[in-house]
């Protein structure tokens, strides 16, 4: 029996099981029906001709008909003759002499005369057709296939060109050497770690949307349709020029330029769409400054709008790129949307408003935080899931890992993105931390603080490797805080740093597993089978970092490379890195996928915890909640289109 591929989820990502493998169409089989319709469509106009000339032969007494005015329907650039009727039933009186006269039956005759030579060339090329062989038809069919999409592609729409807006101040794009030698070995051990990654990819996997490593092939999940869509290569863009890997950065950007097209019959996940690939082609402009990323991401931005058409606006969690179709997850509470998803959108939305000064993207986004914002929620908690028909809440479920987790995250990023001036959003943070820390956040027996998930009314104390996050999350939201709370809030982070560090700590493989309880006398382990693998994720690790810029404790890095040694001996194979899908265990089995998070996410967090802080300062940039830097805009004199002045 074969396990499911176990699949990002969200916001941090949602579990789904992996698709069995496309179904492409027999070409053959195809080029066969395409070549019976051209005889068929010859053998039709061939027999219309005959009929044409028939009446169109000079000299015949039936050829008057056309006098009636029928040239008017047929050939409306020719005026009808005297008395004639127009097709409404109207006669057209003309008041002309008989020289007009004259004049319109010149023209009927060099009209007829015309029609006439044209009919007999059709008539003696349909001759010749028929009487060529089969291969020769075939040669002539495949030239005009050939010839009719060459010109569709040189006919390709050429994208409207965007206004243009002051690129906003980058910096800390190139620096970030380390002082230390032995850091920079660390470093530059990420780096080699990353090379691997991508080469194995460019050789295997090359324009599919992940790797399977042991396999050597491409990798898809449902969450990217059936279309390949080079996911890696966007995610990693970013991660490859921050470790000034220029050359394969410019392979990614050929392919994207020649190959990336959203006008597929693909139906994606509109969160994971948005933050890997509207996310990481953004990063990359704002990093290399090169147009094509930014088009790219904006022709990907309209695609995306349809799944707001909803009876409220909250966005359906799916939506096919070609017709705009959208619709829920069907395992989400009563046909519900899911607050990680639609309420992970608005950092990337706002930079779209801002670069196209079209307001609909912000509007989009601050018509779901409105909407929110009038809701009940219980016990001040915001539950998972909403319907996007009603308005309502599904069940009462409320997290700080998956299906909750990046929600919260970009209320506080909306914040740091907008230079501090979206207070609203700082508000709605603290408010909504409040209540997480009265409700969920717990310490154990053993002193381990974790956070716990609220399932109608009941604490469940399990914490997921999705919800360690938040440790950096508290740390980067600490200045600021209400109430003088800011070292509150900094330590905060740090105890969940620690639990989540135990986590890994208290594995065969120094690997943490997906999910680890704190009852029944076990504490930051995991229980159940299917909660012992580990798929390559970055939050423990993202943690690390931020912990790391705001204390500068030794220690940080220090389980970072704890935790970089254990990946490369553990899920390092010859084709690249891949999952396991068990951390106790010494000989584990490996899940064959190499997720393109893994390059843009652990990687990345990586190589900054090993860097120093010029890389990427973050007064000057927010990371989104794929780790795809975007710069802060400093609006205090611009106003976005749409929006009004946020003081």
């Amino acid at each position: 029996m074969t396990t499911p591929a176990l699949l990002p989820l969200s916001g941090r990502r949602i579990p789904t099981l992996s698709p069995g493998a496309a179904s492409f169409p027999h070409h053959r089989a195809t080029l066969r029906l395409s070549e019976k319709f051209i005889l068929l469509l010859i053998l039709s106009a061939f027999i219309t001709l005959c009929f044409g000339a028939f009446f169109f032969l000079p000299d015949n007494s039936k050829h008057k008909r056309f006098d009636l005015g029928l040239e008017d329907v047929l050939i409306p650039h020719i005026e009808a003759p005297k008395g004639a009727k127009h097709p409404g039933g109207q006669v057209v009186i003309h008041g002309q002499g008989g020289h007009d006269e004259h004049r319109h039956r010149e023209e009927e005759e060099s009209l007829r005369d015309k029609i006439r030579v044209d009919h007999e060339r059709a008539l003696q090329e349909a001759k010749e057709k028929l009487r060529k062989s089969r291969d020769e038809l075939r040669a002539e069919i495949q030239t005009e296939k050939s010839k009719v999409v060459e010109d569709l592609k040189k006919k390709k729409e050429v994208p409207k060109p965007l206004p243009p807006v002051p690129m906003p101040k980058v910096v800390g794009v190139n620096d970030g050497d380390p002082v230390e030698p032995d850091v920079k070995e660390k470093r530059d051990k990420i780096r080699e770690m990353m090379k691997h990654a991508w080469d194995s990819y460019r050789q295997y996997g090359w324009g599919h949307n992940e790797l399977k490593p042991l396999a050597k092939k491409g990798h898809s999940t449902n969450i990217f349709g059936n279309s390949q869509m080079g996911a890696t290569i966007v995610d990693a863009l970013d991660s490859l020029y921050m470790m000034g890997l220029h050359d394969e950065f410019k392979d990614g950007q050929e392919w994207i330029e020649q190959n990336l097209d959203f006008s597929v019959n693909a139906e994606v996940s509109v969160f994971e769409v948005n933050i890997r690939f509207t996310g990481g082609l953004l990063a990359a402009y704002y990093l290399s400054g090169q147009e094509v990323f930014k088009v790219k991401a904006v022709q990907l931005a309209e695609k995306l709008l349809p799944a707001f058409n909803t009876p409220t606006g909250i966005p359906w969690a799916m939506v096919n790129l070609k017709s705009g179709v959208g619709r829920n997850w069907g395992w989400a509470s009563a046909g519900s949307s899911i607050l990680a998803e639609f309420g992970t959108l608005h950092m990337e939305f706002v930079h779209l408003t801002y670069l196209t000064g079209n307001p609909a993207y912000y509007q989009k986004v601050m018509h779901i935080r409105k909407l929110l914002a009038k809701m009940d929620r219980p016990n001040g908690l915001y539950p998972n899931y909403l319907n996007p028909r009603t308005g309502r809440w599904g069940q009462h479920h409320t997290s700080v890992g998956g299906l909750g987790d990046s929600f919260y995250e970009y209320l506080l990023k909306a914040w740091l993105m907008s230079d501090k001036t979206d207070t609203e959003a700082r508000k709605t943070y603290d408010d909504a931390i409040e209540a997480i820390e009265r409700h969920l956040i717990r310490k154990s027996n053993g002193g381990l603080t974790f956070i716990g998930e609220w399932k109608n009314g009941h604490l469940e104390r399990k914490m997921g490797h999705l919800t360690c996050f938040a440790g950096g999350m508290f740390a980067l939201g600490a200045d600021g805080s209400p109430d003088d709370k800011a070292g509150h809030y900094l330590q905060l982070g740090a105890e969940i740093a620690h639990t989540c560090h135990e986590s890994y700590d208290r594995t065969v493989l120094k690997l943490g597993p997906e999910a680890f309880k704190f009852d029944s006398g076990l504490e930051a382990v995991a229980v159940r089978q299917n909660e012992k693998y580990y798929i390559l994720r970055p939050e423990v690790i993202e943690t690390y970092w931020y912990m790391w810029r705001f204390t500068h404790d030794p220690k940080y890095r220090q389980w970072g490379w704890e935790a970089a040694q254990a990946i490369d001996k553990y899920c390092r194979v010859s084709g690249g890195f891949s999952g396991v899908k068990d951390v106790y265990s010494s000989n584990p089995t490996y899940d064959d996928v190499q997720q393109s998070f893994f390059l843009a996410e652990t990687l990345k967090y990586l190589y900054l915890l090993f860097s120093s802080d010029d890389l990427m300062p973050l007064e000057s940039w927010v990371f989104n909640t794929e780790a795809h830097p975007l710069p802060v805009l400093h609006l205090a004199n611009l106003t976005l289109p749409g929006s009004q002045a946020q003081r």
